[in-house]
């Protein structure tokens, strides 16, 4: 299985039983499935589907697939299962099941396993009530949801009792009522010993367990909930207007309070969103943010232009898959659960499988116009902004789950342990430093010094180097000179500089590292373990081996060790920046002794440009107020 710091050399000694998988794959036929990678105690490593089975299993074992998690999956697989399916659809819905059931630690999954509350109606019941829940589906009842805000989904069934009462299954009365009319009750026997309940008194109940309503008004108050509960929201408003005008006309005015009192908790719903929506929409916008190793989703339900859900999960997948299979897994999970299928998706990026994934929507829509679900990635407009504020929130909800599980703090222990162990260092690198040099063709070439300490930017310490030897300015030499400079004698006796590092980073792969080692050994400095970072592989580069570490996909380490050579690329390259843009935008007069920023101001507004001063004299220069004449023979000799 793969360790923490193999080589190259290593993996392709960990891959040497894939030949047998090799054999193994020509049993397996070209028809459509889903495959099964397992580890050597028979433990599921991973599910996928494929539209040919044999074709898409080769890819892993020829190690052709290119996404990150791949090499590590197949070093720990051994063996593998597949299963035959009629068509693309049923494999789809097999890999789903298939993944709900085994939880594989490569699929893609919430980083939470808990159970996500609905709001649901008891349809089989003689009167459906109303009720929070977060029981598995059951027989003849309707759900909602999910929730990811448990008081948000409790806020909902409450307001909408208030807009169309209902009983809620907690009813000591309803429950009463309900057992009588099970047992065989005749609905006027079972009413005559029953008293009102307090939501029948307060007007969020209907009172089916006094003989208030009757049946058939019960069902229609049972539909309009229904209606409400699924978005359908902007008829509530109308129906409740004239309910109104028509008791006010009949001088019932109790009932007419009551009916605006409902319209005014619809009107309230409304004034709460502050995004305004076409009221013709209705769609999910789904917006992602990742880190290394997991990922903040945000799906904002909208329902003729009110946002009327808003749903946060945490994905246990980040960087190190790709978005593809990313967005596909969050689709085919949180879908599988919701009560609600939209006709239309708002999404940075599609999947690939995207028609097989619409297709399977569209099924569950099972709209009796035919109306089909579809994915948009809007690049413009209200949609475009709606999915821009999805992602603004995504980043929030990792934010918060970050700060609220101390997950910053566990990965950096872990990312610092990691490193121990991969380079082979006497202890963890509490204090890392990491160079990085930045140049245009030799031109204000520059370097930068930044430091993490307990695996964190110590931003006080980063340093910047202005390269004195630009006529030697390639990575190597400019690399040794900063580090001539870092670690000279006087430097080393400033308190700035007097911190010694555990480990120090550089910017390149073997040239670069064999230059700083000698380059420190020349000073006399030991004790530092120095690493090369090469771009291209993220591969590590060591003193003691010829081959370069590669830390495994993912990994705290890996990451740590990308954000501190990120940062040192960032610190490097606006220094560079901004000397390069003051040097483009310096003029020949800024090297004139005596003329200052004043005189030069004097000088451009008198001739109006620098093109016309140039034409002037050395006497029209003189004449100038303010420019003594030996400044005069200066300007006009440098001039030409």
């Amino acid at each position: 299985m793969l360790t923490w710091g193999q080589t190259r050399n290593m993996t392709n000694a960990e891959f040497t039983h894939l030949e047998d998988l090799k054999e193994q794959l020509k049993a397996v036929p070209m028809e459509p499935g889903v495959y099964l990678w397992r580890d050597e105690s028979e433990r599921i490593l991973y599910i996928g589907k494929a539209k040919q089975l044999k074709a898409r299993m080769r890819q892993y074992v020829n190690l052709q697939d290119e996404r990150p998690s791949i090499p590590a999956l197949m070093a720990k697989t051994r063996s593998f299962d597949y299963l035959v399916a009629v068509s693309e659809h049923e494999s789809l819905v097999l890999e789903k099941n298939l993944i709900d059931q085994f939880s594989p630690p490569f699929n893609v999954d919430f980083k939470d396993d808990k159970s996500y509350p609905f709001i649901a109606l008891t349809l089989g019941d003689s009167f459906p009530a109303i009720k929070y829940t977060r029981e598995k589906p059951q027989r003849n009842t309707r759900y909602f949801g999910p929730y990811t805000d448990a008081r948000a989904a409790r806020e909902t069934m409450e307001t909408a009792r208030r807009i169309v009462p209902l009983c809620k299954t907690s009813c000591v009365e309803w429950k009463r009522l309900t057992k009588s009319l099970s047992g065989g009750a005749d609905l006027k026997e079972a009413v005559l010993l029953a008293r009102p309940c307090f939501d029948s008194h307060v007007g969020l109940g209907p009172g089916p367990c006094t003989g208030q309503c009757t049946p058939e008004e019960y069902q229609e108050n049972v539909r309009k909930i229904v209606r409400f509960l699924s978005g359908h929201r902007r008829e509530f408003i109308s129906a409740l207007k004239d309910d109104i005008e028509e008791a006010v006309s009949l001088l019932d005015f109790e009932r007419a309070a009551r009916e605006k009192k409902r319209l005014d908790t619809l009107m309230r719903l409304n004034d709460k969103q502050s995004v305004v929506l076409s009221p013709q929409l209705s769609a999910d916008s789904i917006g992602f943010f990742r880190e290394e190793t997991i990922t903040g989703v945000q799906v904002l339900s909208v329902r003729e232009g009110v946002v009327l859900l808003r749903n946060e999960f945490i994905l246990d997948k980040g960087l190190d898959v790709s978005d593809d299979e990313l967005v596909r897994a969050f689709l085919l999970k949180y879908y599988e659960q919701a009560s609600y299928t939209p006709r239309e998706l708002i999404l940075r990026t599609s999947p690939t499988d995207s028609e097989l994934i619409l297709d399977w929507l569209t099924r569950k829509l099972a709209s009796k116009h035919g109306a089909k679900v579809r994915m948009i990635t809007p690049q413009a407009g209200e949609k475009h902004e709606l999915l821009k504020m999805a992602e603004r929130n995504a980043k929030h909800v990792l934010s918060r789950y970050m700060v609220r599980t101390r997950y910053v703090e566990e990965r950096v222990n872990q990312a610092l342990l990691e490193l121990e162990s991969a380079l082979a260092l006497e202890q963890a690198p509490l204090r890392i430093e990491c160079y990085d040099v930045s140049t245009f063709h030799g031109s204000c070439s520059v370097a930068s010094l930044v430091v993490f300490e307990g695996g964190r930017p110590a931003k006080k310490e980063y340093r910047h180097f202005r390269i004195k030897k630009q006529e030697e300015a390639h990575d190597v030499a400019m690399m040794v000179e900063v580090i001539e400079r870092r670690f000279s004698a006087k430097n080393l006796a400033n308190k700035r500089f007097a911190s010694m590092p555990s480990m120090l980073i550089v910017d390149g792969g073997k040239p670069q590292l064999n230059a700083v080692l000698q380059k420190l050994q020349e000073l006399g400095i030991k004790g530092v373990a120095v690493v090369g970072l090469a771009k291209r592989d993220e591969e590590l580069f060591v003193s003691w081996q010829s081959s370069p570490v590669l830390l495994p996909s993912g990994s705290m380490g890996l990451y740590l060790v990308k954000q501190v050579r990120d940062e040192a690329h960032r610190f490097a390259i606006t220094y560079h920046r901004k000397l390069r843009n003051k040097s483009l935008t310096s003029t020949v007069l800024d090297s004139i002794a005596g003329l200052g920023p004043k005189r030069k101001r004097t000088l451009l507004k008198a001739f109006g440009s620098q093109k016309a001063l140039k034409a002037a004299s050395e006497e029209d220069i003189a004449a100038v107020d303010g420019i003594p004449n030996e400044l005069a023979k200066r300007v006009y000799s440098a001039l030409h």
